[in-house]
């Protein structure tokens, strides 16, 4: 059964009619006419719809409860999966995944985060919020992969890293932190995708890469739109506006370079055609894999130093005159 948010309204209406007459046992005369117009007009709608979407509409659609996972990804475009489990220092964080597989008969390290489908399934995996636990799992299998000499893959979707006081008290921040520095000087290629929710040092600890593609409508920034309109405003009716002024989705990310690259979805979002959103990721992340591993290690570790160091230059500065 399809879940659909509160701007869908229309579609949904519009569904729930072509349903009602497709299903009757008796169909009145012009019932086939009927359904046709109103598939019609379903395809009109759901195309000025999806086109205009605002940030704040991409920001439920990056969180969809029906929205493809990281094992979504790596069951559809991998074979042989291993994974592989804990930190050796604490236990296993199950909003991380990771662990050897097959792309294009090519040995790789996949690494992601994992929030689960039923409740039951988002509450073992913590909703997708890694503990200190979970980002040192991350650290030692890129290490594992780097000793291999094997490309890494890295799925991102996270509200941000887990706050709470046991997180803090095992070193939450400087698990991450030491992620960001080992991943800057990493000798092999790595990519990641951001399929849905990219919050806050939780999403970077798997993001400091050679490059960062993006779904169309996920979303990736420094802090999500209601806590931002928290502090800043401290009134839940402006998170709409938090959402712009963060521009945190794909289209702006990629015109601010920090993205490479933006991955189109089917009309409605990945969950609408799952399949179709795996063979397009599948054919990007074979063309950056390609060209990543045609590069020396000195070039590869070289080029990922300057990508990081041209972020947010906006400008260059102008001396202020006595």
């Amino acid at each position: 059964m399809r879940d659909y948010l509160d701007f869908e309204k229309p579609i949904r209406e519009l569904e729930e009619k072509i349903e009602k007459l497709a299903s009757a046992e008796s169909p009145k005369s012009g019932a086939q006419d009927e359904i046709r117009k109103l598939r019609t007009k379903l395809a009109q709608v759901e195309h000025e719809l999806y086109a205009g979407l605002t940030p704040w509409q991409r920001t439920q659609l990056a969180r969809h409860p029906q929205r493809p996972t990281t094992l979504d990804y790596v069951n559809e475009l991998c074979r042989d999966f291993q994974e592989l489990h804990g930190d050796r220092l604490f236990g296993d964080d199950r909003a991380i995944v990771g662990g050897f597989a097959r792309f294009n008969d090519r040995s790789v390290m996949i690494i992601g985060h994992q929030k689960g489908k039923t409740l039951k399934e988002r509450m073992q995996r913590n909703f997708g919020m890694p503990n200190p636990e979970g980002y040192r799992k991350a650290l030692r299998l890129m290490r594992l992969a780097e000793k291999f000499r094997r490309p890494i893959m890295t799925f991102i979707d996270t509200p941000g890293a887990y706050p709470g006081i046991g997180a803090e008290e095992r070193g939450q921040s400087e698990a991450i932190a030491r992620n960001l520095l080992v991943m800057s000087r990493l000798a092999v290629p790595i990519i990641s995708i951001v399929i849905g929710e990219g919050g806050s040092g939780g999403a970077l600890a798997l993001g400091v890469t050679d490059r960062i593609l993006m779904l169309e409508h996920s979303v990736y920034s420094v802090i999500s739109p209601e806590g931002c309109a928290a502090i800043l405003w401290d009134n839940p009716a402006k998170v709409p506006d938090a959402a712009a002024a963060l521009k945190m989705t794909a289209q702006d990310l990629v015109g601010l370079g920090i993205v490479d690259e933006v991955i189109p979805e089917p009309v409605g979002g990945a969950h609408r055609g799952p399949r179709a959103v795996a063979d397009r990721v599948a054919k990007v992340l074979t063309n950056h894999l390609y060209q990543l591993t045609e590069l020396s290690t000195d070039q590869l570790v070289s080029q990922r130093e300057q990508k990081y160091r041209k972020m947010g230059i906006v400008g260059r500065l102008v001396p202020v005159q006595a």
